[in-house]
């Protein structure tokens, strides 16, 4: 993808995301309790068929919305979560004794339990419950109203408990990928920076003892070259011939070993991004690209891994798009991905601390956003 271009991910690729959103256990969940109400609507009154079908069809469309959008627009999200709480009591309201419309409540509580913070879903079931428990005293129902309430809300705490419960081992997992992730990044990082370091050390010794000793060989053997006795020998001259030869080898080896290609910071990188769900790395490094400075490269690997971080998190995107390219005698590293930003850009904790890290580096940072509104992070660092 080139630089200026903004990225689009295929149709497939969009209707795959689509239909995973779909599939989520609360949704499946959700879907075979649908049916199980749908066939109790049989034994409402004839008169109450066609309101029960709507209230019903629109708790449906609002619960496959839910999973549509529960990632990337929050209000909206929560709009859906509030009408399939409004359309459950429409259905308690219409007739108390079938008893089965509350179920639908057991899903919806499962859903703000994972979506919501914990005092605003206890609140919410509440007054849900305390508006069922007040239909069904008002339809004067034969059984304790509050003992068909109780009963359900037990099934309401099981299910909001397994809902915290599940989504804070979800959340415990992301954070223990992104660790590892960040472990292995820097252990490969590490390793690179050894074995340049070594390189760098055995070229010092081979210049500065086996130079240093090929070079007296051969002075000395210039030296006896001048020898009258030895003029004519031909093994003195195969001698300094294999002497200038090995000296020569000797530099070049030396010279080979300075001339690295750098830092292997696309391992890193790799190794940043393979332990993480979402997203995905695709990763351009140009080939001019050499990165010596260990500071340089732990900048660029902590770069890509706070932007990978907010394009999970913050614009729920599938792929980050990162190249590195040679600007004179600076880095260029360009992030971009498919998700989109919410309003404007607001630089919080993660992004004033990209900005900082880069400036002790010696380095820029601007942020933009693309056509479709993903966020772009430019920078630029000294090689």
């Amino acid at each position: 993808m080139p630089p200026s271009a903004p990225f689009y991910p295929p149709r497939g690729v969009r209707m795959r995301r689509h239909l995973l959103g779909m599939l989520h256990p609360f949704t499946v969940a959700g879907l075979f309790t649908w049916g199980a109400v749908a066939l109790s609507l049989r034994w409402f009154k004839p008169e109450q068929q066609v309101i029960a079908w709507c209230a019903l069809l629109l708790y449906l469309l609002a619960l496959l919305a839910h999973g549509l959008v529960r990632d990337r627009h929050r209000r909206s999200a929560d709009a859906l979560l509030w009408l399939e709480a409004v359309c459950a009591l429409a259905l308690v309201w219409l007739d108390p004794g079938v008893g089965t419309a509350q179920v639908l409540l057991v899903i919806w509580t499962a859903q703000i339990a994972a979506n919501w913070p914990p005092r605003g879903a206890i609140a919410a079931v509440v007054a849900a419950d305390v508006v069922v428990y007040w239909m069904l005293r008002s339809a004067g129902y034969s059984s304790s109203p509050l003992t068909v309430v109780a009963l359900y809300a037990g099934f309401q705490a099981f299910a909001a408990l397994c809902a915290y419960y599940a989504v804070s081992a979800e959340s415990a997992r992301d954070r223990l990928a992104l660790v590892n992730a960040d472990l292995l990044a820097t252990r490969a990082l590490l390793a690179d920076s050894a074995r340049d370091a070594e390189r760098l050390r055995v070229a010092r010794e081979l210049h500065d003892v086996a130079g240093h000793k090929l070079t007296a060989l051969t002075l000395n053997l210039r030296a006896l070259a001048t020898d009258p006795a030895f003029t004519d020998r031909r093994e003195l001259a195969v001698a300094q011939q294999l002497a200038a030869e090995l000296l020569g080898d000797i530099r070049n080896v030396v010279q080979a070993l300075r001339d690295s290609s750098g830092l292997d910071l696309g391992t890193a990188l790799r190794a940043l991004a393979a332990p993480m769900p979402r997203p995905a790395l695709q990763l351009r490094i140009d080939d001019d690209v050499h990165i010596n400075d260990p500071a340089v490269a732990e900048a660029v690997l902590r770069l890509v891994q706070e932007a990978m971080t907010n394009s999970a998190r913050h614009a729920e995107a599938g792929i980050v798009w990162v190249a590195l390219a040679r600007a004179g005698n600076r880095l260029s590293v360009k992030v971009e991905d498919d998700g989109y930003v919410r309003g404007t850009i607001r630089e919080g904790n993660g992004l004033s601390g990209m900005r900082e890290r880069l400036a002790a580096a010696g380095g820029t940072l601007a942020l933009s956003t693309t056509a479709r509104g993903a966020l772009r992070i430019e920078a630029s660092l000294p090689l």
